[in-house]
């Protein structure tokens, strides 16, 4: 079966509502967003319906507020909020994913959720102190002083932002030199300066790796061999403002010399015969010269755009200083910034390098305190119509809501499916396979770790009992599979020839001939269910007449799992009462996927009690670490017990209405996630 992770570009949009999202956070909390075990469907329509169709309304002690920013005429995505102030003076309020991602700023350590310190083209040491306000589901800073400071023009425009700010010129790009011992690291601590008349907004963004074209040879003889070195990644750093025409035309890619076109050779007839004396040794062709960093530098639409191409293993860090304003461009292997901050109540936001023997591991997280009042967890999942489809992250942990959150468990990839448990207010949307791990929890902060098997009988009245396999499930093999109305509205076969058996009020309705994969959609009765006989286990169907009277028994392994009204399946587990447990062939995965290197996430629970969601990157100068690396990691951060969540390209840390920790351009759709809910006092 596959792994579903594999690497995927997910579209870098996001998700619109006309309500507000205030309104909405209570709205997703008092009803739980879509999971009783009867009203699941109605619940989930509810909500949909409710998103699309609400009208804003009128907010106490807010005078306007949007999730439409126009910055320098330019329409993006971010929550933004008006208050009136002292002397009819009136605030504005911007959450804070947004003022990171859209303007630069850096935020700076506090222990304080209250304010939050900041840097942009300005000093660290005595960095301006902003208020900070907790509404809904986001964060909201209050810029007003920051934006007069800077020379900003703002105002609301029904549901958007407008925000000019002054217009500013770039004067100047400087590369360093690189370090004189290019054997040790050929880029090692390059750094690019960008000179600034002003201080203005910028942005980096993480693009595609580069592919490289192969010269063709002037001898049809020779092999031209593949470059084993990973390709370069495209990073691109834009600037509101416009550059010198002189450093556009440095910076601008030249057109290849003009070439003769290679003479026309035919079959040199002696190199396919056996030499008659020994030969010279064919020397390897020289290293072809790195390319340069800086591809182009352009002005499109009033901002500059520096396109840079950067080896394997090194990223961008970005910084800024004033006097004079520069943007400072650091290549480095470890680019991670280091930060301790506490966003909430019981909510703390962190990266740090782990070390592990000689390597040195860029770790995202948060941590959360489940005891703490206002703070919940749920299970969330990409569609508002049944199980099937992926969303980025970040447009699920919107839609619902969601302070913050991580990516859950594995799925189908091709066709959207789930591929694991997901339980939500003690209904089962999807039940577990392959005995994998999985993490279960209450609303009061318990949680339990192990790996988890749902076992599920079908009882005839005359006690005939048949084992169901799947739950929901995208995972098909031969046996009994059962789908309820949180599936969808209806069921379409998977494989073929299934037949299918209409269960309702208790009572086999209908037999059906499933016919040809994914041709036939069969309706889920709301008051039922199907059940799916495929392969020998259609033999079943004759024990099982149209008037069976039948019922299911369900119980979980370990019974442990049935007390908990949340769960989410993933795996492997990693550790269990601090003692690493890592068995992945038990798990069912497979040798590539337990050896392979890649980005990973996770979520643990400490000594203290405190919950972690993680997001573990690629090392300094390689890559991420494989599934023993992970556990080791999860240990020496203080893990008691930590399950291995989906990862690679599906690996999303959201808080506060952005990805902490990758480029969302670079994050792929997933199918669930866990979701961090604030409750309204």
């Amino acid at each position: 079966m596959p792994n579903c992770w594999q690497s995927g570009i997910s579209e870098r949009r996001f998700f619109r509502v006309t309500v507000s999202p205030i309104l909405l956070t209570v709205l997703c909390l008092t009803t739980t967003c879509a999971t009783n075990a009867q009203e699941s469907p109605k619940t989930i329509k509810l909500i949909s319906r409710l998103i699309s169709q609400s009208p804003a309304p009128h907010l106490t002690g807010v005078a306007s507020s949007g999730n439409q920013i126009s910055l320098n005429g330019r329409s993006l995505s971010g929550t933004w909020l008006q208050r009136p102030g002292k002397s009819s003076q009136i605030t504005t309020h911007l959450s804070d994913g947004a003022f990171r991602q859209l303007i630069g700023v850096n935020f700076l350590n506090s222990s304080n959720s209250g304010i939050q310190p900041v840097q942009w083209f300005s000093s660290v040491t005595t960095p301006l102190v902003l208020a900070t306000k907790l509404l809904g589901a986001y964060r909201y800073l209050d810029i007003t002083n920051f934006a007069q400071t800077s020379g900003w023009q703002i105002q609301a425009n029904g549901n958007i932002l407008v925000i000019a700010t002054p217009k500013a010129q770039v004067t100047n790009i400087v590369q360093s030199q690189q370090s004189s011992d290019t054997s040790i690291n050929p880029l090692q601590q390059v750094r690019i300066l960008v000179d600034l008349d002003r201080p203005t907004p910028w942005q980096v963004t993480q693009g595609s790796t580069i592919k490289k074209i192969q010269p063709p040879s002037s001898d049809p003889d020779t092999l031209i061999p593949k470059s084993t070195a990973p390709p370069n990644r495209e990073w691109t750093v834009t600037l509101d403002g416009i550059a010198d025409p002189v450093l556009i035309e440095r910076y601008t890619p030249q057109p290849p010399a003009p070439t003769t076109a290679p003479p026309i050779l035919l079959p040199n007839l002696l190199k396919q015969l056996s030499p008659a004396t020994p030969t010279q040794p064919i020397l390897p062709a020289p290293a072809p010269a790195p390319e340069p960093l800086i591809q182009q530098v352009q002005v499109v639409n009033n901002q500059t755009i520096i396109s840079l191409s950067v080896p394997f293993g090194l990223s961008p860090q970005v910084s800024t200083v004033g006097s004079p304003n520069r943007l400072i461009i650091d290549i480095r292997p470890d680019p991670l910034e280091e930060r301790d901050i506490t966003w909430a109540p019981g909510l703390r936001w962190r990266q740090h390098y782990v070390n592990l023997g000689t390597e040195r591991f860029p770790v995202v997280w948060l941590e959360v305190n489940p005891r703490k009042f206002g703070l919940t967890l749920k299970p969330m999942w990409a569609s508002l119509d049944g199980l099937a489809g992926t969303a980025p992250l970040i447009q699920t942990a919107q839609r619902y809501l969601a302070v913050a959150g991580i990516n859950g468990g594995y799925f189908n990839r091709k066709n959207r499916l789930p591929l694991g448990a997901i339980r939500r207010d003690g209904q089962w949307l999807s039940g577990p396979i392959l005995n994998r791990g999985a993490i279960a929890w209450n609303d009061s902060g318990q949680f339990y770790f192990g790996r988890l098997t749902l076992e599920e009988t079908l009882i005839t009245a005359s006690d005939q009992r048949l084992p169901i396999l799947f739950l929901n499930s995208g995972y098909i093999q031969s046996g009994i599979a059962r789908y309820t109305p949180v599936w969808g509205a209806t069921y379409t076969p998977l494989t073929d020839n299934e037949i299918i058996l209409v269960v309702k009020k208790d009572q086999i309705i209908q037999q059906l001939p499933g016919g040809k994969v994914g041709e036939t959609a069969i309706p889920i009765p709301q008051d039922g269910y199907l059940l799916t006989l495929r392969a020998n286990a259609a033999t079943a169907a004759s024990q099982l007449p149209i008037g069976t009277g039948v019922s299911i028994s369900s119980a979980t392994t370990p019974t442990d799992f049935s007390r908990y009204p949340h769960i989410i399946g993933a795996g492997p587990l990693l550790v269990q009462n601090r003692q690493i447990v890592l068995d992945a062939k038990a798990e069912k995965f497979s040798n590539a996927f337990i050896a392979e290197k890649a980005i990973r996430s996770g979520i643990c629970t400490t000594a203290t009690g405190t919950l972690m969601i993680t997001a573990v990157h690629n090392r300094a100068g390689g890559y991420g670490p494989n599934l023993a690396e992970h556990a080791q990691l999860m240990q020496l951060m203080g893990c008691v017990d930590a399950l291995n969540l989906d990862g690679g390209s599906s690996t999303s840390l959201y808080l506060g209405g952005q990805l902490l920790d990758r480029s969302p351009s670079t994050a792929a759709r997933v199918h669930n996630g866990i979701g961090i809910f604030l409750k309204p006092r």
